[in-house]
């Protein structure tokens, strides 16, 4: 890549960090990431009369530390004063969500550091755990539920949850949700306690297999994308190297994602090495740490990203 096309990127990289605090939507950062569970993807032959089933839902990750709203990654999130009235001192775990099909309008709404009254209205958090309860997920349900109801707003709202009874029956769940224009489905097992971390206590299904990986580097285009992004070079949080050419809009191949930001791509499974097959762009995930993403880091050479990880 020549100097000039990573001097562009970068600079452009620089203006769009500043353009964004001018505007008041550059990120907040709390202490540490939010101590949330998260999720491993679902699999054959697991015991499903021991898990509760839910919509996932395709928003943005909230937790409630007793005073503040954070992202899972950490960075704080500015919602209204009204929003958060009446919310108790104890964690609550949930989704900001924007209906189906609204993950855009939830990830512009909840990065604005001045609130939008009139989209945080659109907003609903949808509160599926009490992380400090300190029982197991069947006892914390009917505890949730009394502590959405003591909170008394519309626009909180307890996950519903059902048991399934069959792996059929959890597909056709699956596939009427995804008619329906939704994500996939969480199950949660039953007798597990809050733990942060990945774990198969919490198990996501979803229509498509997607995952997340962190941006370490760009590749330069060729043909009808020279002089812009060709791929980015991504890091998975188990520290394999891969890259991702494909689902870009024009926009994102002139403006590509920061270093260090986190994003979410789709595939079909994984080759033998554990590599993704047909990975493929999806968006980039705000609400998970950015580490490096607040430096106007110069995007390496080409070379040099081929000589660190034999691409």
């Amino acid at each position: 890549m020549s100097f000039l096309i990573r001097f562009s990127i970068a600079l452009r990289l620089v203006l769009l960090l500043s353009f964004s605090a001018f505007m008041g939507t550059a990120p907040v950062l709390a202490q540490t990431p939010a101590p949330v569970m998260l999720a491993n993807t679902y699999h054959p032959g697991i015991d499903l009369s021991a898990y509760w089933v839910s919509e996932k839902y395709d928003g943005i990750r909230a937790y409630w530390d007793g005073t503040r709203l954070l992202t899972r990654g950490g960075e704080i999130i500015h919602a209204p004063a009204w929003f958060v009235a009446r919310w108790p001192r104890v964690p609550l775990d949930g989704e900001l969500w924007a209906g189906r099909g609204g993950f855009s309008e939830a990830v512009s709404t909840a990065r604005t550091q001045v609130p939008d009254e009139a989209a945080w209205r659109r907003l609903r958090f949808m509160a599926f755990d009490l992380p400090a309860h300190g029982s197991t997920f069947d006892q914390r349900l009917p505890a949730l539920r009394r502590t959405v109801e003591a909170i008394g707003s519309t626009w909180v709202q307890a996950v519903p949850q059902e048991r399934i009874a069959s792996h059929a029956l959890l597909r056709k769940r699956l596939q009427e949700i995804g008619r329906g224009g939704g994500e996939g489905l969480m199950l949660h097992r039953g007798d597990s306690f809050y733990k942060a971390g990945r774990n198969d206590d919490l198990l996501k299904l979803k229509l498509h297999d997607d995952a997340e990986a962190r941006v370490i580097g760009y590749l330069p285009g060729k043909g009808r994308h020279q002089g812009r992004l060709g791929a980015l070079l991504v890091e998975t949080e188990h520290g394999l190297r891969f890259r991702l050419g494909t689902g870009f809009t024009d926009a994102q191949r002139e403006a590509p994602p920061a270093i260090g930001t986190w994003v979410t791509y789709r595939h079909r499974g994984f080759n033998d090495s554990g590599i993704p097959r047909f990975a493929s762009f999806l968006r980039v995930r705000p609400d998970v740490a950015r580490p490096d993403a607040g430096r106007p880091d110069m995007p390496p050479a080409a070379d040099e990203v081929k000589s660190r990880t034999g691409l």
